[in-house]
């Protein structure tokens, strides 16, 4: 390398060093992403957040938990999630080993077949040689990174497996929920079952009575026809209830890992959930949220990969050196036969079809689609987080009614039958519209009971809540 090459280089990695920084900027929040308002009719100043307490804490149901920690265990897309963190993370390493210099090593022996025809030798003769020439050396070649592509690279690989970890801890968090919902909808089934159960046992007795009051010529025969009908009303409900409780179970061991079969259970009336449902603050969700997270991280992905695209417009700095033993004969390899070699090259893109370009662009809008889904992904979750308060706030505001309406609706089934047993006043078809209003007020009033534990661990995950 010449004196006049050296002080080319140094100019331009003087250069470099004085203008990198223009090139390749430092990622930061765009300010025009804001959670002012995300959470609808909510405007609070307390930081303090559910999404903040242990799911262990969330949920008191001992069998529950015991189901929440096998999914944890066992569940297969959670642990494809932990692949996922695995090869990123292979992925960073390979890209912080771009630093490093190549080193590769070369043993050869190369045979070479020679004509010496019309050298020297009398006419006519023509001799052949044969040469083996030995070869052993080590070579290596770096690039600098004045532009900063490396830096990039390595930046881009580290937002991409902080990417993926958010993302293993959302599909944590839809797990807890998964199955916490999956659980109390269970419950919500066995009691619809039990409530269905012994409204045919009593309408089997109605039936009964029915009968007997026809008898005593009290009612006709279509009050017994339609007691019977009243009793086979309540008994079909049980096959579908009973199916629903089978694919409830079989979805739980999905989401456990696992074959089919029955689940260990409490029942509904005892489940307790947190009575502050405390949300905290919009702007919590930018990190307490794991898909927020993880927009965020594609983003930052996206904005070092224009980064890069920006260097290629720049000429790169690679410099190679060689050396080893070549001889002819393996008995003095190591004598007298040393040759090494240094280089240092400047390669500035000049025509390479338009290559650069399309990268720049292309690179520019996958910032611009990132930068949208982040977006996006905080104003889902502050619907996410409205709707579930909302949905927790009216099942809450139907308790006091549903609980009236079935005092009533029993009082109302009581008085019926007595005026028909006892009063001519009363026909059947009383009697039997206040019996099927009541079992579907109980009906009603387990699924608003379900409605408000389900929107406690919907608010629970769409704060941000299970992977801490």
């Amino acid at each position: 390398m010449t004196h006049s090459s050296n002080k080319y280089i140094v100019l331009v990695l003087t250069a470099a060093l004085l203008s990198a920084c223009s090139i390749t900027k430092k990622y930061e929040r765009p300010k025009t992403i804001s959670t002012d308002k995300l959470y609808r009719d909510q405007a609070s100043a307390d930081s303090t957040t559910i999404a903040n307490m242990p799911w262990q804490s969330v949920f008191k149901d001992e069998k529950l938990n015991a189901l929440i920690q096998k999914g944890l265990d066992q569940n297969l897309n959670l642990k494809n999630a932990i692949e996922n963190i695995v090869q990123a993370r292979a992925s960073l390493t390979q890209s912080k080993l771009a630093y490093y210099p190549t080193l590769n090593l070369d043993a050869n022996a190369t045979r070479t077949k020679q004509s010496e025809a019309g050298l020297n030798f009398p006419a006519g003769i023509n001799i052949n040689t044969l040469t083996t020439t030995y070869k052993l050396g080590l070579s290596t070649s770096w690039e600098a990174d004045i532009w900063g592509k490396l830096s990039s690279s390595k930046r881009a690989a580290l937002a991409t497996y902080l990417g993926t970890d958010a993302a293993k801890q959302a599909v944590q968090t839809q797990l807890i929920a998964d199955i916490a919902n999956n659980y109390f909808l269970l419950l919500a089934y066995d009691k619809q079952l039990l409530i269905t159960q012994e409204t045919l046992e009593s309408r089997i007795k109605n039936v009964q009575t029915i009968k007997d009051l026809k008898e005593g010529a009290i009612v006709t025969g279509a009050a017994v026809v339609q007691s019977e009908a009243n009793q086979y009303a309540a008994e079909v409900l049980i096959p579908d209830l009973k199916r629903n409780i089978r694919e409830t179970e079989n979805a739980i061991h999905i989401l456990l890992g696992e074959a089919p079969g029955p689940i260990d259970r409490g029942v509904l009336e005892t489940q307790n959930i947190p009575q502050n449902l405390a949300t905290g603050l919009p702007s919590q969700l930018l990190e307490n949220r794991p898909d927020v997270r993880q927009a965020e991280f594609n983003l930052r992905t996206a904005f070092e990969m224009t980064n890069m695209a920006k260097t290629y417009f720049y000429p790169s700095l690679t410099l190679t050196a060689s050396g080893g033993f070549s001889n002819l004969q393996l008995t003095d390899f190591f004598t007298n036969s040393v040759f090494y070699s240094l280089i240092g090259g400047l390669t500035q893109p000049l025509f390479n079809q338009g290559i650069n370009k399309m990268r720049l662009t292309t690179a520019q809008s996958q910032q611009v689609q990132a930068y949208n889904n982040f977006q996006q992904s905080l104003l889902v979750a502050g619907q996410e987080v409205s709707n579930a308060l909302y949905a927790y706030q009216m099942a809450a505001d139907k308790e006091d009614s549903r609980k009236k309406q079935i005092e009533a609706l029993e009082k109302a089934v009581d008085y019926t039958q007595q005026l028909l047993e006892y009063s001519s006043d009363t026909n059947y078809t009383d009697v039997l519209t206040s019996q099927q209003n009541l079992l579907a007020a109980q009906l009603s009033g387990v699924n608003d009971n379900l409605q408000k534990l389900q929107a406690v661990v919907d608010l629970y995950r769409a704060l941000g809540g299970g992977w801490k």
